[in-house]
């Protein structure tokens, strides 16, 4: 299938070093697409790498024309900007955001369109927590890793969301426009930024349950990553005070390459 100008889906996948999981997980959402009957596009947004991730982006692409590699600029490091630059490329109406692990089956993100075009959320999230959600092959140190987490940024930033870390998530072109145009963490806390301007924008939001799988190469850090996250919920409530989070009229994008 040959997406239009503006397709329904943007799947954004940030990847950093992701060479020997990217094809698997691109298999599997190539699978998943072709049997849609909406139009589509997957962005690659390549995060400093030092491994091939780029090569087997453009290896794949080769095929499958709605897949596009993009790089973030001069090759700097963060999650939440190589989020933030594919959601601005992007074309879809919906734009979902996706680990390259894939520890999310792809067939759930039915869930989120369904969300989206049925109910009229405004963001669908993934949740690892509470009734319909599963955790496979996760060892519990891994879990209470998480919870430690979710207990800093329920105290902290928002209680409404029982797991702000899952990688996935779905917003409308409409909140990606107003949204990632101002947040400013580059980093682990981008997910608890977005979330949080979104509740005090009054954005309908929604949390899905999913089984989730474990990955062993999984680069989450219990200390560290904890007091990342301390740092950047301080300075994401620094910059709503000093109105750093005001709505702006109009976003730049970056073209994808290719």
């Amino acid at each position: 299938m040959n997406p239009e100008k503006r397709p329904l889906l943007s799947i954004i996948i940030p990847a950093h070093n992701e060479e020997r999981r990217l094809p698997l997980s691109l298999a599997a959402i190539d699978k998943f697409l072709e049997k849609q009957d909406y139009t589509y596009e997957v962005l690659v947004v390549e995060n400093g790498s030092s491994d091939n991730t780029s090569g087997i982006v453009r290896e794949f692409a080769e095929n499958h024309p709605y897949v596009k590699l993009l790089q973030t600029p001069d090759g700097v490091r963060g999650k939440g900007l190589a989020v933030k630059h594919g959601m601005l490329a992007a074309h879809g109406e919906y734009r979902f955001m996706c680990d390259a692990d894939l520890s999310m089956r792809i067939e759930d993100l039915e869930q989120f369109t369904d969300a989206m075009q049925r109910e009229n959320y405004d963001i669908v999230i993934a949740s690892r927590e509470g009734k319909g959600a599963r955790r496979v092959n996760e060892p519990e140190y891994r879990h209470m890793m998480g919870r430690v987490n979710n207990w800093i940024i329920k105290i902290f930033a928002t209680a409404a969301f029982e797991d702000t870390q899952c990688g996935f998530k779905m917003f409308s072109r409409r909140v990606v426009e107003d949204l990632f145009s101002i947040q400013q963490m580059n980093g682990i806390g981008f997910d608890v930024e977005l979330l949080f301007i979104a509740k005090k924008r009054g954005y309908k939001i929604k949390q899905v349950p999913i089984t989730w799988y474990f990955d062993p190469d999984s680069r989450m850090k219990l200390v560290d990553d904890s007091l990342a996250m301390l740092k950047e919920i301080w300075d994401i409530r620094q910059n709503w005070r000093k109105g750093l989070y005001v709505e702006r009229t109009s976003v730049t994008t970056t073209a994808p390459e290719g």
